[in-house]
């Protein structure tokens, strides 16, 4: 388990990091999301001992990281891929990284196994491309079988198998009852991932709760109807209580406060015909993008409209 309880990091009168309160539960994953320049690497860099907070404190396991006698067997840390000598094989970091940390040999072949960096693992990592430099550095992080993992955008630069890879890992270890901790910019991988999100935004937690009532913070899922009666249909659904209507096309009406079964149900007894007929889920990406919209320092016109663009089903 990871616990912060009133951390906050400042470089001079700037705060990074804002008083956050937030628990990393064993048994599950959990996402850690945010913009660029919310927090989240000096977070993850104050939980292992990297940087010091200014005030309050995180703990893992119920100890500050510098505690711990083994820390590589307690917890398993990719804040950066590329730290690696690149005149050094892939076997050779790892025996050098077990070496220092009291860890036998035998487990240097498992975790390249693990990893699938077996045809690689004689290969200099300053040859590495992207992808197989996060396959090394998760096998570090895996090294000491440590009952905690805390990554840092794990999935960049892999490609698709690689992606499916981390989720199928990350999601066995969490059900083996481990502590696993996430940051990613892949709002989809994240909503595929991740079981319980911490979503922060200039220093400060913004949202922390699981997957699908994050994504309920942006409103409801609207059903979305096509008919050349969308006039009529209409003016059936707008006689009922808390049925929201909005219209996009003369042909096509975007209801909230409904049910595509209700709907259907609706422009049969009247005789309407439906043409379409979509239940328009509210995805990650929008819930996101609405809680951390105030926090984005730097972003296009384009990026600014969406979000303050209301998604389906939400209103402001």
């Amino acid at each position: 388990m990871i616990e912060a309880i009133g951390l906050t990091k400042r470089y001079g009168d700037k705060t990074v990091v804002d008083h956050m309160d937030f628990t990393v539960q064993p048994g599950r994953v959990t996402g850690f999301l945010g913009p660029n320049g919310a927090g989240k690497s000096t977070t993850m860099r104050m939980i292992v001992g990297l940087d010091r907070p200014t005030a309050g404190s995180v703990t893992v396991n119920g100890k500050p990281y510098a505690q711990h006698r083994a820390p590589l067997g307690e917890v398993g840390v990719l804040l950066e891929a590329k730290a690696v000598h690149p005149g050094r094989s892939a076997r050779e970091h790892l025996v050098a990284q077990a070496a220092t940390h009291g860890v036998g040999r035998r487990r240097v072949e498992e975790v390249i196994e693990l990893t699938g960096l077996g045809p690689a693992a004689r290969k200099r990592a300053g040859k590495f491309s992207l992808g197989m430099g996060q396959r090394l550095g998760v096998a570090v992080a895996l090294l000491g079988d440590p009952h905690t993992l805390i990554l840092d955008e794990p999935v960049n630069g892999l490609d698709p198998e690689g992606v499916l890879w981390v989720r199928t890992l990350l999601r066995g270890l969490a059900a083996e009852g481990r502590t696993v901790f996430l940051s990613s910019h892949l709002m989809s991988e994240m909503a595929l991932t991740a079981d319980h999100l911490i979503v922060i935004g200039r220093g400060r937690v913004v949202a922390d709760a699981p997957v699908a009532d994050v994504i309920a913070l942006a409103g409801a899922p609207a059903v979305r109807v096509r008919t050349p009666d969308a006039r009529r249909l209409a003016a059936l659904l707008a006689r009922e209580p808390g049925v929201e209507l909005a219209s996009t096309e003369s042909d096509v009406l975007e209801v909230t406060g409904s049910t595509t079964e209700h709907v259907a149900q609706v422009a049969a007894a009247a005789g309407v015909p439906l043409h379409e007929l979509t239940l328009l889920q509210v995805s990650l990406e929008d819930a996101y993008l609405q809680l951390t919209g105030d926090s984005v320092e730097y972003r296009s016109t384009a990026a600014a409209d969406a979000t303050t663009r209301p998604v389906a089903g939400a209103h402001r």
